[in-house]
């Protein structure tokens, strides 16, 4: 593949190319975060971003592209070996296999496994300081979104325990190939000191997932599957707390309600 033969865009792969080099410079340079030098981009595409990584020269650059003609096109044309480019889906990637140290996560996100990453970032957080993506408007609003907003839910919470959050701008459909339907954004997550949660965070995931998937209703209803202590009916606090919807709770009152069901389950245990 030749430097004058571009890689199509692939619908299945969720891929809109970005066109416009002032937007991918504007990306890159929101990179903040100097605690790391391992870089992994992820749907390198045609390189719009890659290259001005490169030319930063900050970071040891590793990208992951999943499709064989962006492949071929990196290595062609921006010198990419097999040492510093995966070709694998990075939802299958295990990450602690490729760094063994910290590394910053920067791409234009595949809008249809946009989630699934964040999802991913958060199983490696203590791994990964700093996160610039550029990713569906709707997606970005709600993971930046206060407790409160109707668009605050579970990407918001989990993200929002663990990491800073940074809405940095948002980007117009028409520098991109094919233009999608939507309007994008690009955020910057940089990780939070807090090394663990102060409650099991198992149970803290549990919660959070339970409360927002059937978030019409009010906690004391969404949370029943979990098995919610005898004991909360005498708590005046808790039942107030339970008498809300998921999206009106903070990252800290989960982390309060997380608690207490720790504490009431163990008592309980022990009274059996």
């Amino acid at each position: 593949m030749s430097k004058n033969s571009p890689v199509k865009p692939k619908k299945h792969l969720g891929q809109h190319f970005l066109k416009d080099e002032n937007i991918a410079r504007k990306i890159v340079n929101q990179l903040e975060d100097s605690s790391y030098k391992n870089l992994l981009e992820i749907g390198a595409g045609t390189g719009v971003l890659t290259k001005f990584i490169l030319n930063d020269k900050k970071y040891d650059l590793t990208v992951v592209e999943i499709d064989d003609e962006s492949v071929a096109y990196l290595k062609e044309n921006l010198g990419f070996t097999d040492d510093n480019l995966l070709n694998e889906d990075f939802l299958k990637i295990d990450l602690s296999t490729v760094f063994d140290e910290k590394f910053g996560i920067i791409g234009n996100f595949p809008y249809n496994i946009s989630s699934q990453i964040f999802f991913k970032v958060l199983d490696y957080r203590n791994q990964i300081p700093e996160v610039v993506g550029m990713i569906q408007k709707e997606v970005a609003e709600r993971i930046a979104s206060p407790h409160g907003n109707k668009t605050y839910g579970i990407l918001s919470v989990l993200l929002q325990a663990f990491y800073n959050i940074d809405y940095c701008f948002t980007v117009n459909e028409k520098v991109f190939n094919p233009p999608p339907k939507v309007k994008s954004a690009v955020i910057r997550l940089k990780r939070n000191d807090i090394e663990q949660l102060d409650c099991n965070e198992k149970l803290f995931f549990q919660l959070v997932k339970f409360g927002f998937n059937q978030r019409r209703k009010m906690l004391r209803s969404a949370l029943k599957p979990l098995g919610i202590p005898a004991a909360f009916k005498e708590k005046e606090e808790l039942n107030q707390m339970l008498s809300q919807r998921a999206e009106q709770l903070s990252v800290q009152d989960f982390i309060e309600l997380t608690q207490i069901f720790e504490r009431e389950r163990e008592a309980e245990s022990e009274q059996d």
